[in-house]
This record gives structure tokens, C-alpha cells and sequence, in this order.
């Protein structure tokens, strides 16, 4: 889950929404930066999947009595996150192993291989694992510049998607959640350095260089559970009754 605090209520997107408006962004990539091909169009599918892990997770969301707040996706349970990573892998490489595999890399980026914690150090092992058998059972051989972009999309749009979720519409740059502060961490032949963005008012935002074939919108679901009504019902209950709202945001080039 996505969450944002105001004073009287949370504002929640679930993990699967977001990534349905990664999986709608890079369908906007280029046209001439990679060649439409099978193993692009299953790419393209893992960047709108890869947060399936989520589905069962947000739909029970989880109330964090130490932060008195709903958990996130970045503070919520290690062993429960982690088996729902494991399980939500497993879903998309029944479906495509090179999806799995990208999906499989995705989250195993999370976790540093210098960890100390036995629970993350046994996930990074048995994915490395299930990563070795899912090229070896792919009927093609991949090379490494080809699936190392393909995964740096999956960030990238990832990244992009929680930069208009994460935050609110409009915000100051200087007031930006500080992964994205100082632009995007992925770079491409178009831009080597980075891609900037910026809040140009509450449903545009701009960026630099584009790498999209033209300015489109997407729409983000969002539901927003008044803390007053968790008080009274829980957040389980709070969260059904919430009615779901959209946000809409257009992404263009910056002048």
C-alpha cells in the first residue's frame, strides 16, 4: 500500500494500481528507442504485473500500531513481504519466465548482499537460484545489454509511478520525496544523465528529456479513509467502505 497522511485521513493506492500505471507508461516509451518483439511485449507485461505480490496483502491492509498509521510498502512485515514477493514472482513466471526473471530482479534490488539478517539473506540466495533456472528453461538465449534495459524500464517506470503517487499534486520541488529530488537514478542512450521531473501545477508533470513518444494521462485510484472512521470501525472495515476516487495526471515535455 501507498500511503499518504493529511491531518484528518490517509490517502491509500494500492501496490497493483500503481503498477497498472507503470505498465500503462512504458507502453508510451519511444517507438524508435527498442524494436517491438516478443520478449519487449513480455517486458513491457512484467513492468505492469510486478507488484501483483501486493494484491492479497492491500485488500487487508494492516494498521502499524508503532507508527499509528496503515503500513506501507516500504515499512510493512519482513516475513510476510517477503513470502508475498516470493509468491507474486512465482504468479508472473508461470505466465513468462522472462517476466518472472525481470520481476525476480526487481525485488532482489531491495536488499544489500551485505545483509545480516537471515530472512533477507535466504531470499536473496533462493532468488539468485530461481533467476539461474528461469534463463536456463528460457527457450532463447538473452543478452545481458538487452535484460539489463529492460529492467532499468521496469525501475524507471516504477520509479515514476510512485513520483505522482507518493506525493502531493503540485509539490515544491524542494518538498519532493527525496528519492526523486535530484531526478531518476536510471540513465538511457537518450539521456545518460538522468531524467528530471517537476510538479508544473497539480495535474502536470513535466520531464527531461522525454522519453515518451507523446504527452499522455493516466488516472490513479485512490480511496481516503478518515482516521475518525478507522477509530470507530478499524482500518479493515474503514478501508472496504472507502469509496475510490481518481487523480489525473498528464506527463509532458519540459520547455
Amino acid at each position: 500500500m501507498i500511503v499518504q497522511e493529511r491531518e484528518n485521513e490517509f490517502l491509500l493506492i494500492e501496490q497493483h494500481d500503481h503498477a497498472q500505471i507503470s505498465g500503462q507508461m512504458v507502453l508510451e516509451w519511444k517507438k524508435n528507442f527498442l524494436l517491438r518483439s516478443k520478449l519487449r511485449e513480455d517486458a513491457d507485461w512484467a513492468i505492469a504485473q510486478h507488484d501483483r505480490a501486493w494484491i492479497p496483502l492491500d485488500k487487508n491492509p494492516k494498521w502499524n500500531d508503532e507508527e499509528n498509521r496503515p503500513y506501507s510498502f516500504i515499512d510493512y512485515p519482513l516475513t510476510e513481504k517477503i513470502a508475498a514477493y516470493q509468491r507474486g514472482i512465482e504468479e508472473v513466471a508461470s505466465q513468462s519466465l522472462y517476466a518472472g526473471m525481470l520481476c525476480s530482479m526487481h525485488y532482489l534490488s531491495f536488499f544489500s548482499e551485505d545483509s545480516k539478517d537471515p530472512e533477507i539473506r535466504q531470499f536473496i540466495s533462493e532468488e539468485k537460484k530461481r533467476q539461474e533456472d528461469l534463463f536456463e528453461a528460457m527457450a532463447m538465449d538473452v543478452p545481458k545489454d538487452i535484460y539489463l534495459l529492460h529492467f532499468k524500464r521496469l525501475q524507471f517506470c516504477d520509479d515514476l509511478s510512485l513520483y505522482v503517487c507518493m506525493q502531493e499534486p503540485g509539490i515544491p520541488k524542494e518538498e519532493e520525496v527525496s528519492w526523486f529530488r535530484n531526478g531518476f537514478r536510471q540513465s538511457f542512450d537518450f539521456a545518460p544523465d538522468g531524467i528530471m521531473s517537476h510538479w508544473v501545477d497539480e495535474k502536470q508533470v513535466s520531464l527531461k528529456p522525454f522519453p515518451f513518444e507523446r504527452p499522455f494521462e493516466v488516472q490513479i485510484p485512490y480511496r481516503l479513509v478518515s482516521k475518525t472512521t478507522i477509530q470507530d470501525k478499524g482500518l479493515n472495515k474503514a478501508y472496504q467502505e472507502a469509496e475510490t476516487h481518481q487523480r489525473k495526471v498528464t506527463f509532458i515535455r519540459e520547455d
